[in-house]
């Protein structure tokens, strides 16, 4: 069996279809379907099944996705066994994060991994919904993605995800220096009840917190804006537009805006780093990983 046509079974199920399949392997829906063709007829079983306009695996063809992504396993593994005889790892390795996450971390991880030498890091910003992170993974090495504390643990598709934590990292109210509320070394739930709110859409991870602090509260929060930037929420903040629920660590630097703890509901999220399980036996990926592994124990402990 082809190695490739295994990928691009593995594929489509974990991207969900052939043409998303196919946008992530850089191919035509015509040739991963023709190379599904080809895999049944090698299998001698059939290794897909139409649902109304599209694809989806069959029982055999999840069973050959399986076996497929330990193939994927085995055969990184083996390159990796011959990358320790090379010295220092070299390659390329394909880095996202969301965009705070990647102002936290990116900076820093390009200047260790520079002082290796020999390893190109390539980085990318990508807010996606929590569940959409794992899709990432098929077209990045090392996904930087964040979820909300005591929040599900991540989609995995089938992919046998790698799920590497990095650090916790506190959501404050966000105020504007001249509020009520800016004096407070403190604020529960209850202070919050009728103020306009800055907060990002539906389905990210601090919406959800923010729904943790409107239940402690009792009461439903009134959203003025959905803002995803937390620059921009910060700029809004600052000019008295509404208070936000925002990262300790990378906001809270405009003179206009004050970081006040909330008590009574754990506000956090979780910053994890996810891999597809074959990427993550590749050396130079693990060596990329420990750095920003190293850098984000630095900075949790700070």
């Amino acid at each position: 069996m082809d190695v490739r046509a295994l990928a691009t079974l593995r594929a489509v199920r974990t991207q969900g279809g052939v043409t998303a399949a196919a946008e992530v392997l850089h191919l035509t829906p015509s040739a991963v379907s023709q190379q599904l063709a080809t895999l049944g007829r090698e299998a001698g079983v059939a290794l897909t099944e139409r649902v109304g306009r599209g694809l989806r695996l069959t029982s055999a063809g999840n069973a050959l996705a399986d076996a497929a992504g330990d193939v994927a396993v085995a055969i990184e593994r083996a390159r990796a066994a011959c990358d320790v005889f090379l010295g220092s790892p070299v390659g390329v390795v394909d880095v996202s994060a969301f965009q705070s996450g990647a102002q936290l971390l990116l900076p820093g991880l390009l200047t260790r991994v520079a002082r290796l030498g020999g390893i190109t890091v390539r980085c990318t910003d990508e807010d996606v919904a929590q569940d959409d992170f794992a899709a990432l993974t098929d077209r990045v090495d090392i996904v930087v993605a964040h979820r909300p504390d005591g929040g599900a643990e991540w989609t995995d598709a089938g992919r046998g995800l790698r799920v590497v934590p990095l650090l916790r990292e506190p959501l404050d109210v966000a105020v504007g220096v001249g509020h009520p509320l800016a004096g407070r070394d403190d604020v529960r739930a209850a202070d919050l009840v009728d103020q306009d709110w800055i907060a990002v859409r539906e389905g990210f991870p601090v919406a959800r917190v923010l729904a943790a602090v409107a239940a402690a509260s009792g009461s439903t929060p009134r959203v003025a804006h959905r803002i995803n930037d937390f620059s921009v929420a910060e700029a809004l903040v600052a000019a008295g537009h509404g208070i936000s629920l925002l990262p300790r660590h990378t906001a809270g630097r405009s003179a206009g805006v004050r970081l006040v703890p909330l008590t009574g509901v754990r506000a956090g999220r979780r910053v994890d780093a996810l891999l597809r399980p074959d990427r993550a036996e590749r050396l130079v990926v693990r060596t990329v990983l420990d750095e920003l592994v190293a850098l984000a124990g630095e900075i949790d402990r700070g």
